[in-house]
C-alpha cells in the first residue's frame, strides 16, 4: 500500500523532476539573458528582446514550478516553452544549426539544458495527477480546515 508521500507531490521522483525541471529552465533562461543583453541596443534585431521577455517568462514558470501544486497545465507550459527555444533556434539557423551549434559554447549550454528541461517537464506531466482532481483535493482541503464540509449539496454554492 502506497502512503500520500509516495504518490503526491513530494515523492522522491517528483521533487527530483521538479528540482531538474526548474534548474533546467533558469539555466536557459540565463543562457537567453547573457546573449541578449549586450544586444539590446541594436535597433534592426528584435530578438534580444524577446530573448529577455521569454526568459522572464522562463525564470516564472520555473519558481511556480517549485512552488505551486502539481498542474498538468504548468508542466505543459514549461515543455512548451523551452521547446519553443529548441524549435526557434533549429528554424532560425536552418540546415546550418550543428555547425553553428558547434561553435558556439553558450548555444550548446542552452540548447542542452532546454532538452533535459523538455523532458523533466514531461516526465512532471506524466506523473501528475488530471488538473481536476488537484483543485478538488484542494477545495476538500478547504473544507477540512473550517471545520467540516459545509453541507448541502456539495456544490459549493452554500445552499442547504
Amino acid at each position: 500500500m502506497s502512503t500520500a508521500t509516495e504518490t503526491g507531490r513530494d515523492a522522491p521522483r517528483k521533487r527530483l523532476l521538479r528540482s531538474v525541471a526548474a534548474q533546467a529552465a533558469v539555466l536557459s533562461a540565463a543562457v537567453h539573458f547573457l546573449w541578449a543583453w549586450p544586444r539590446l541596443g541594436e535597433p534592426v534585431d528584435l530578438r534580444p528582446y524577446v530573448f529577455v521577455l521569454g526568459g522572464a517568462f522562463t525564470v516564472f514558470i520555473a519558481a511556480a514550478t517549485l512552488r505551486a501544486e502539481e498542474y498538468r497545465r504548468l508542466y505543459a507550459l514549461g515543455a512548451g516553452t523551452l521547446s519553443a527555444f529548441l524549435s526557434g533556434y533549429i528554424g532560425w539557423h536552418g540546415g546550418d544549426t550543428a555547425a553553428v551549434l558547434a561553435a558556439d559554447p553558450l548555444a550548446i549550454v542552452g540548447k542542452a539544458s532546454e532538452l533535459v528541461g523538455v523532458i523533466a517537464f514531461l516526465g512532471l506531466y506524466r506523473l501528475a495527477p488530471p488538473t481536476s482532481a488537484v483543485v478538488e483535493r484542494q477545495n476538500s482541503g478547504m473544507n477540512d480546515d473550517s471545520g467540516g464540509d459545509r453541507g448541502g449539496s456539495g456544490n459549493g454554492d452554500g445552499v442547504a
